[in-house]
């Protein structure tokens, strides 16, 4: 009988451990899940952001939604005119600048953020310029075919999401700040009767992503080829049209 009990009491504590051992595995999956998940959506807005504009290509949905909206602007603002959009898209960038300037320090040092900066630039200009080639979307004003997606937003929200990304250490304020003009942005081209919401809305995204790649992708150059103690090399700015590039030169040997 005491040995009946005795292997019972050891089944149990063989059962709870096993037990134990199936939550901790499951909590530990649990929490991989929720890491996944949470790494992965800072990117998941912007892409759907994207995805919703190239929707409008095909989607009669969505291209109602912009002939509704694009119907309210009109009577609206009908004959609106303003190039503050064209100042507006670089601003976020500007400020990141000028709070060095007066002592407000930025998460990284002059060289890398402006390395950020023009590659996330060189991405947005780049991404935006072969989509307007090969979608071939009109805009409202009817006077070309380089609607989709809108430059000017891409631009925007490239600027807003470097300087989210330079202080969001110190507040998030300042990321909202600047997106509040990247959002400003976009009204306005959506005012001058530029583009379709859709197109705003796809060039935002893009944006963002444009940073979120450069931020991923600069510290490993940096690290893999531009660290490098006995490489020299160029990176110089470059400007074709509206696209911002970024020309590296690398010796091979």
């Amino acid at each position: 009988m005491l040995l009946c009990i005795f292997n019972l009491s050891a089944f149990a504590i063989e059962y709870d451990s096993t037990r134990l051992d199936t939550v901790k595995k499951s909590r530990i999956k649990s929490t991989f899940l929720y890491t996944k998940i949470y790494r992965a959506a800072p990117y998941a807005l912007p892409a759907v952001m994207a995805g919703y504009g190239f929707l409008s290509l095909e989607n009669a949905v969505v291209e109602n939604t912009d002939e509704h909206i694009h119907h309210e602007m009109m009577e609206k603002y009908r004959g609106f005119q303003t190039s503050l959009d064209d100042k507006l898209q670089y601003a976020p960038a500007v400020a990141v600048y000028t709070l060095n300037i007066i002592g407000v320090k930025s998460k990284n040092n002059f060289i890398d953020r402006s390395a950020m900066y023009l590659m996330s630039m060189a991405l947005a200009g780049h991404t935006v310029d072969i989509i307007k080639k090969h979608s071939g979307k009109q805009r409202p004003a009817g006077d070309n075919f380089r609607s989709f997606p809108s430059g000017h937003t891409a631009n925007a929200f490239a600027a807003a999401e470097f300087m989210r990304m330079e202080y969001k250490h110190i507040s998030p304020w300042y990321g909202l700040a600047a997106y509040s003009v990247a959002s400003a942005t976009g009204t306005l081209r959506l005012m001058n009767n530029r583009h379709w919401f859709s197109d705003v809305v796809a060039g935002a995204g893009i944006g963002i992503l444009s940073t979120k790649a450069a931020y991923i992708a600069y510290p490993w150059l940096k690290k893999t080829i531009i660290g490098k103690k006995d490489l020299n090399f160029i990176a110089t700015p470059t400007l074709e049209g509206n696209t911002v590039g970024l020309y590296f030169a690398v010796p091979l040997k």
